[in-house]
């Protein structure tokens, strides 16, 4: 009998079903890579991915996932909302995840996610929060993490703060460089970036964990004007393992007839020409994301993925997750 339970043991252990053998780490998932309006675009009509389901990205977000508390986040609430949302569950997907998803008459309303992390106020990071209402959802006080002037925002305009009225969300407030601990040895800290600021300050966070920590910054007007603030992202990098960066644009002249050198973003090649004298192990810790539907660092295996895989840098994969 003993020797029975002891090959049970060690079959759970090599296989990785639970027990011993369950990777119990948390983990962050890339949920999105594109920038607010998606890939394709709205009204892109001659856009040959729509017919191509290998060739469509959702909006730029990140999901964190603590197998230790069965708890979940996300890192913006962009519009597509509905389908990071069950990918994010899919990833985490096991018999003791405790998801609350009933929302039928006479069930307690759902509150599938422990918490919403929000960047700024531009409609691909705030705007999947409209999924949480009544209209849908229903959810029960998801808290909703906040700088102090996108908590105003929320607050102060419709539909958002129906959602504040009716209790289907909880804000928080968030205070630059304080930490939010959300469970032994995880936390999650937010950091002021130049970008455009017409409604709220706008953010980017650093996810550290038991061993490990990632960097999240989808949106930023330039390395730069950082420098200015007295922060240099070489700095960050360093102190990190991976980073998810804003990579909207790849270089001018991607939209034709336009000048691009005022688009408030870094290039992908500026980005690439500042990392250049980096070691090699910081360049590898880049990952851009947030690229617009012009930008053609989109194309698997294409002639801009060549250059920033040469630079010793990649583009973020929907579905690649890290542990931390």
């Amino acid at each position: 009998m003993i020797r029975i339970v002891v090959v049970s043991v060690a079959l759970c252990v090599l296989c990785g079903c639970g027990g011993l053998g369950r990777d119990m780490s948390p983990r962050v998932v890339v949920l999105g890579i594109a920038q607010d309006g998606g890939v394709p675009q709205a009204g892109s009509f001659a856009d040959q991915r729509w017919g191509e389901a290998n060739g469509q990205r959702m909006v730029a977000c990140l999901g964190l996932l603590d197998p230790r508390t069965e708890s979940a986040w996300m890192f913006d609430a962009t519009p597509d909302f509905r389908r990071q949302l069950y990918d994010l569950h899919a990833e985490a997907e096991g018999p003791r995840w405790r998801w609350r998803a009933g929302n039928h008459l006479g069930e307690p309303k759902p509150r599938p996610l422990d918490g919403v992390f929000l960047t700024h106020a531009h409609i691909g990071h705030y705007s999947g929060l409209m999924f949480l209402g009544h209209e849908s959802m229903g959810t029960d006080n998801v808290p909703v993490y906040a700088m102090p002037r996108m908590r105003g925002f929320l607050e102060r305009h419709g539909p958002w703060d129906q959602l504040v009225r009716y209790e289907n969300i909880e804000l928080r407030t968030l205070a630059a460089g304080e930490p939010v601990v959300l469970g032994e040895g995880l936390s999650v800290t937010p950091f002021l970036v130049p970008h455009r600021q017409e409604y709220s300050e706008v953010v980017g966070y650093r996810i550290d964990g038991p061993s490990r920590s990632v960097l999240f910054i989808p949106d930023i007007d330039s390395w730069e004007e950082w420098d200015a603030m007295g922060t240099r992202i070489e700095d960050m990098l360093a102190r990190v393992d991976i980073a998810y960066l804003d990579g909207t644009f790849f270089a001018n002249g991607e939209i034709p007839g336009r000048d691009m050198s005022g688009f408030p973003h870094p290039f992908i090649t500026h980005s690439m020409e500042r990392f250049a004298s980096l070691p090699e192990t910081a360049r590898a810790k880049v990952r851009f994301l947030h690229l617009n539907h012009t930008n053609p660092a989109l194309q698997t295996d294409g002639y801009a993925q060549r250059r920033i895989q040469g630079a010793g840098m990649r583009v973020a994969q929907e579905g690649e997750a890290e542990g931390l």
